[in-house]
C-alpha cells in the first residue's frame, strides 16, 4: 500500500463541537481521582515508612524489593512481546496461544506451594484457566491463518512516533504501577481495616488509568492507521495526539469503564452459549437469551469504536453503535465474532502477568514467605496491564483495519482477504 507524505488536514469531517455531559463529567472525574490517589499514595508510603522503622513488624525490603522486581519484569516482558510481534507477528500469534496456559499453570503450581487460603483459591482460578486456555487453543486453531494474514496486514508499517510513542506508553505505565505499588506497600505496612479499603481504591485506580492508557493509544495509533487504510494518507502525528487529548478523553474515560465491563458480560453470553450446546434443560434454558443480550449490548460499547471516537471525536456510545451497525451491514458481525486479535492481547496479558506473578512470587516465597500471596496477585496484575498497554498498538491497527473496510469495501486499498474469510465462514456455518 502506498503511503503518501504526511499531511495535517485529513479529509474526514472531524466532530470538534459538543462532547455530552457524561464524557465531561467522567474526564474532570478522572483527574480529580488522580490527584486523590497521588496524595493517597504519598500518605500511605510516608505512614508505611515510619510506622515500619517503630515496629519492625513490616520488613520494607522483603516486601518492596519482590514486586518492584517483578513490575520491572513486567515492563522487560511486555517490551519483549511488543518487539516480537513487530518482528514476526505470526509466530507470536501462535507461541502465545501456546505458551499463555502453560505460565498460567505454572503460575497456579506456584500459589498451590505458597499454601495459604488466598492462594489456594487463587491456584484453583489459574489452573482451571490454563485448561480453559488450551482448549481454547485447539478449538480455535484453524483460525489461525486467517488472524496471521490480518494482523500482518495491520501492522506492516507504523510511523516511528508510533513506535517509539507506544514504547513510551509501556513505561509509563511501569512508572505508574511502582508509584501505586508504594502505596499498596504503606497500606500493608500497618495493616489496619481502613488499609483494606485503601488497597482496594488503589487496585481500582490501577485498573482504570491502566484501561485508559491503552485506550488512548487505541485511539491515537487507530486514528493514524485509519487513514492509512481508508485514504492513504499519513497523518500529522502531533495534530491526532493533540486532538485526541482535547477532544477525546471524556470518550476514552467512560470507554474504559463501559467497554472492559460490556465485554465481559458478552464473554459470559457467550460461555453459557457454548457450554450449553443443544442441551435442551431447565439449567440452559435462558443461553439463548443470554447470547441475544449479549449479541445486543456489544454494540453499545466495544472496541472498534474507539476508531470513530479518534477520526470523528464521537462519543464511545454513538462510536461503537455506528461501527456495528456497518459491520452488520456488511455481512462482517460474524467474522468480527471469529477475530482472534482481542484473544491474542488478552493472553500476552495473561502471560505476561503470570511471569510477573511466578517472579515475585518464588523470590518471596523464599525470603519472607507470609508476603507471597499479595506479592504474587499484585505482580500478576501489574504484568497483566503492562503487556494489555503494550498489545494495544496491535489491537488498534486490527480495528482500523476492519472499521475503514467496513466503511468502504470497494476500496482499492484492499485486497480480497475479508470477503474470502466471510465466505468460508458462511460456509462452515452453513
Amino acid at each position: 500500500m502506498q503511503i503518501s507524505q504526511e499531511t495535517s488536514a485529513p479529509p474526514v469531517e472531524m466532530r470538534t463541537d459538543k462532547r455530552s455531559f457524561l464524557n465531561k463529567l467522567c474526564q474532570y472525574v478522572f483527574y480529580i481521582h488522580f490527584i486523590l490517589i497521588t496524595i493517597l499514595v504519598i500518605f500511605l508510603t510516608a505512614r508505611g515508612v515510619i510506622s515500619s522503622a517503630k515496629t519492625h513488624k513490616f520488613q520494607p525490603k522483603k516486601w518492596y524489593l519482590p514486586i518492584l522486581s517483578s513490575t520491572a519484569c513486567g515492563g522487560i516482558v511486555a517490551f519483549a512481546w511488543h518487539a516480537f510481534t513487530s518482528f514476526n507477528p505470526s509466530r507470536t500469534l501462535k507461541a502465545t496461544f501456546w505458551l499463555s496456559p502453560l505460565f498460567t499453570c505454572a503460575f497456579g503450581i506456584l500459589l498451590v506451594s505458597i499454601g495459604t487460603p488466598g492462594s489456594l483459591a487463587a491456584s484453583v482460578i489459574a489452573l482451571v484457566s490454563s485448561v480453559l486456555q488450551s482448549i481454547y487453543a485447539c478449538w480455535v486453531n484453524p483460525r489461525f491463518v486467517h488472524a496471521n494474514k490480518i494482523l500482518t496486514l495491520s501492522i506492516t508499517y507504523n510511523p516511528p512516533k508510533v513506535r517509539n510513542t507506544a514504547l513510551l506508553s509501556i513505561f509509563i505505565s511501569i512508572l505508574y504501577s511502582s508509584f501505586l505499588i508504594s502505596g499498596i506497600g504503606g497500606a500493608t505496612a500497618t495493616r489496619t481495616k481502613i488499609d483494606k479499603i485503601f488497597i482496594f481504591l488503589l487496585l481500582i485506580s490501577l485498573t482504570w488509568t491502566m484501561q485508559i492508557i491503552k485506550n488512548v493509544m487505541q485511539v491515537t495509533v487507530s486514528h493514524i492507521k485509519y487513514m492509512q487504510f481508508a485514504c492513504g494518507i499519513e497523518v500529522d502525528f502531533k495534530d491526532v495526539v493533540k486532538n485526541a487529548v482535547k477532544y477525546s478523553m471524556g470518550s476514552i474515560c467512560v470507554g474504559s469503564i463501559i467497554v472492559p465491563v460490556l465485554a465481559v458480560i458478552c464473554g459470559g453470553a457467550r460461555a453459557v452459549s457454548l457450554v450449553s450446546g443443544d442441551v435442551d434443560e431447565f439449567l440452559f434454558s435462558c443461553a439463548g437469551c443470554c447470547l441475544g443480550v449479549g449479541s445486543r449490548i456489544v454494540a453499545y460499547g466495544n472496541r472498534w469504536g474507539f476508531v470513530h471516537v479518534g477520526v470523528y471525536n464521537k462519543g464511545i456510545v454513538q462510536a461503537s453503535m455506528d461501527t456495528w451497525e456497518m459491520f452488520r451491514r456488511n455481512g462482517m458481525e460474524k467474522m468480527i465474532d471469529f477475530d482472534l486479535t482481542s484473544s491474542f492481547c488478552f493472553l500476552c496479558g495473561i502471560a505476561g502477568g503470570s511471569i510477573c506473578g511466578l517472579v515475585g512470587g518464588t523470590w518471596t516465597l523464599f525470603t519472607e514467605k507470609k508476603y507471597a500471596t499479595e506479592v504474587s496477585i499484585y505482580a500478576f496484575l501489574t504484568g497483566y496491564f503492562m503487556n494489555r498497554v503494550a498489545m494495544a498498538r496491535v489491537q488498534a491497527g486490527v480495528a482500523a483495519y476492519y472499521v475503514a473496510y467496513a466503511e468502504n469495501p470497494q476500496s482499492q486499498q484492499f485486497d480480497s482477504t475479508i470477503p474470502d474469510y466471510i465466505r468460508g465462514l458462511e460456509r462452515l456455518l452453513a
